[in-house]
């Protein structure tokens, strides 16, 4: 039987220990119990892991990496922003509707990385992945559309990271309610409030005071 690549392994056992922090938790989840939740050794998870922390951190960059994949899948070009904007949306929304645990989860891991001494960094890291995140997602979407941001990428990132972060913890708590399309519309007519298209930004001729360009002298 070929060996398996570490990067692989390590994977393995990444995604393995989300499985199990998401059904136990983060404090009663061990490094035995995430090895043979992937089915290896306990050596091969020291071989691939030399601390707790660097599990910590592939685990809370790899969870983000699910959530992300398909909001980028979903954030496509359409016929106008607004739709494009709300398929981004939705596709996340759909995410935390159908792994709920998964995303419970990484709340669990934000107040464990700053109740642990030298841990804290992680939550912080976590924080700011989202944002790096989001200020891609905008930046490449304006590229592709042609509109000017009416505010910084990074201070509308930052906005959107902190608004899926309250929505989602909202779901989390309060459950499954029909109210949550409604919402997701507002948040959505709000974003594509905060730009300017390309026809917002082209020079309007004629507009002077002296009357239509129509017009000969």
């Amino acid at each position: 039987m070929a060996r398996m690549p570490s990067a692989e392994r390590r994977r393995q056992l990444t995604e393995a220990a989300i499985r199990a922090m998401t059904r136990d938790g983060v404090s009663k989840t061990t490094t035995r119990s995430i090895a043979a939740e992937a089915g290896l050794s306990l050596s091969v998870f020291h071989y691939c892991f030399d601390s707790k922390q660097a599990l910590v951190e592939s685990v809370i960059t790899t969870i983000t990496e699910h959530s992300v994949t398909v909001v980028r899948e979903a954030i496509r070009p359409k016929a106008t922003l607004r739709e494009t904007v709300r398929a981004g949306f939705q596709a996340y929304w759909d995410h935390v509707s159908a792994h709920p645990g998964e995303h419970m989860l990484t709340y669990e891991l934000t107040q464990y990385a700053l109740r642990q001494p030298g841990f804290e960094h992680l939550a912080r890291r976590q924080y700011q992945l989202y944002c790096d995140t989001y200020t891609e997602l905008v930046e490449q979407l304006a590229r592709s559309m042609d509109f000017e941001l009416r505010v910084p990428a990074p201070v509308l990132a930052r906005y959107l990271a902190a608004m899926t972060d309250g929505l989602t913890l909202n779901f989390l708590v309060l459950g499954d309610d029909a109210a949550w399309a409604d919402i997701l519309d507002t948040i959505t007519d709000h974003v594509a409030g905060l730009v300017r298209d390309a026809d917002e930004l082209r020079p309007r001729t004629g507009s002077g005071s002296g009357g239509s360009s129509l017009s000969s002298p």
